[in-house]
């Protein structure tokens, strides 16, 4: 155990007991009520998305980790304890932030979704000395939280999760339960859709070989038959041994490597790095792990944009004017 997750695990056991003695004393307020609305934890992002997609008007959504905040460094307050402590339904996917696995282990909510029981976690892990990252044949499912926690990356994985979620707000708002089925239904749809887009779109491309700073993409690669090389583990906090930077600059010549891939919540020094040292341009791969300014993009249309960079670093053909994912690349 990282001492990172060992400190969270400490700040949240104390801010759990801080809440449920808050809690006891002063029972729920007029504020906690959602206004007659379905009250939904999300734990970030990916799981908000969801939430506020299928449940709409009909929900009231909190998000425990703010935009732009790397959702694996999330320590609860005593606060968001008391908020998960009180909701009507939780959204999330265990083993990713312990903080959050104890507010939910803790509640008394009968409707608590678990994004990993849709669609069970594999083992992405980082093979020293080699090309590969250990995903697709290497790579193999998990019954408990261990694994690659990245998995909303795969459109149809996601899709899997919004059923969930769709099931689960029509048990506990079965009032509502006919406009919870029809926007899944129209989500669905939509990730549907991206699905065909990726897999149009990276058809043709001359190498099928990414770099990136973190390996959050094992999904996405797996899904799409590209093969991720990443500097960083499954932790963006990790640090690469010298024979990952070894391996990592051996399968970039090999394989036609143009880009280095970074991230939006984490430095780009070491993506910066690896490309200066091989004469490589570096772009922007989003893991999604959270977004930084709502109001200008969602998951949607950073996958899309993820497309678009995937398809000018890998030397596919642009998608023609006129469809959906048309931004261009952005590259130093």
């Amino acid at each position: 155990m990282s001492r990172r997750t060992r400190t969270s695990i400490a700040l949240g056991t104390t801010a759990l007991a801080a809440s449920l003695a808050l809690t006891a004393c002063g029972g729920s307020s007029s504020a906690d009520s959602g206004n007659g609305r379905l009250k939904v934890v999300a734990s970030f992002y990916p799981m908000e998305f969801l939430a506020q997609q299928i449940g709409k008007e009909h929900v009231a959504v909190t998000d425990l980790t703010a935009a732009g905040v790397e959702p694996h460094d999330l320590e609860l307050t005593a606060k968001q304890v008391g908020t998960v402590q009180k909701a009507d339904a939780i959204i999330y996917l265990k083993g990713l932030q312990p903080t959050v696995d104890q507010a939910v282990a803790q509640s008394s909510s009968k409707h608590k979704i678990d994004a990993t029981a849709a669609s069970p976690l594999v083992d992405h892990h980082l093979d020293e000395g080699t090309e590969g990252d250990g995903h697709g044949a290497e790579g193999h499912e998990h019954e408990d939280p261990a694994g690659d926690p990245h998995i909303w990356l795969d459109p149809t994985r996601y899709a899997a999760i919004a059923k969930s979620v769709g099931d689960e707000f029509a048990k506990a708002d079965p009032t509502h339960a006919e406009d919870y089925r029809k926007n899944t239904d129209e989500l669905v749809t939509k990730l549907t859709a991206l699905d065909q887009e990726f897999r149009a779109g990276l058809k043709d491309a001359t190498t099928r070989t990414f770099v990136t700073s973190h390996a959050a993409f094992g999904y996405l690669a797996d899904h799409y038959g590209l093969t991720q090389v990443a500097i960083n583990g499954v932790d963006p906090e990790s640090e690469p041994t010298p024979a990952r930077l070894a391996a990592v600059q051996k399968a970039a010549k090999d394989n036609g490597v143009t880009t280095v891939f970074f991230e939006t919540l984490a430095s780009p020094k070491l993506a910066d790095t690896v490309a200066k040292d091989l004469g490589l341009k570096t772009a922007v791969l989003d893991p999604l792990e959270g977004v930084k300014d709502p109001s200008k993009d969602d998951y949607l249309t950073v996958m899309k944009q993820n497309l678009a960079n995937l398809q000018a670093a890998l030397g596919a053909p642009a998608t023609p004017a006129g469809t959906d994912a048309t931004t261009p690349a952005a590259t130093s």
